[in-house]
């Protein structure tokens, strides 16, 4: 019989085959009778991706502010809404893994950010790809189907965004050599 997690299902441990990860049991906290297998790397990069809220929140205004398109902007300001929603899936997993509510993010240091918007658009992309990766390996770990479909869920909204990027990069580029 195939479960949904099954080596049998024509890849055996995709992406991660060989990997050797160091497991520890943990927990659920939802779930008392039962313990879940997930590696210290993969809670290190949830914390990670909570922590970088802030950040990243004041990285989508700047490219929002330097727009001249409104149809730009309201693309940018769905993808951070995305955002902020994965946020909060990615708190309420930690939460669930460990039982420790992560802290609010703390105000980052104001860094001056000195893109065109171009720029701005290409750094976002590779952001939003960058994640995909990342992603992916929590992915892995994630063995209960809900944990699962949270995180399967932000890794495809991360391609849709670097999709809605592209398309914003190449529309502006496009616009540029038309003048």
């Amino acid at each position: 019989m195939y479960d949904e997690f099954s080596s049998d299902l024509g890849y055996i441990n995709y992406p991660y085959t060989g990997y050797n990860r160091n497991l520890y049991n943990t927990k659920d906290i939802y779930n008392t009778n039962t313990t879940v297998q997930v590696s210290k790397e993969v809670l290190e990069s949830i914390k990670k991706s909570v922590a970088s809220e802030k950040e990243d929140e004041r990285f989508y205004d700047y490219l929002i502010a330097i727009s001249t398109s409104k149809k730009d902007k309201e693309i940018i300001e769905s993808i951070r809404i995305d955002e902020r929603n994965h946020n909060q899936m990615f708190r309420k997993i930690y939460l669930e893994l460990t039982g420790i509510a992560l802290p609010k993010s703390v105000e980052s240091v104001e860094t001056e950010l000195n893109l065109t918007y171009i720029q701005g658009l290409e750094q976002a992309l590779m952001g939003e790809l960058s994640a995909v990766e990342k992603y992916r390996k929590i992915l892995a770990e994630m063995t209960d189907k809900q944990r699962y479909n949270m995180v399967f869920e932000i890794l495809t909204d991360e391609l849709k965004h670097a999709a809605k990027y592209n398309f914003l990069i190449t529309r502006n580029l496009v616009d540029m050599f038309k003048k």
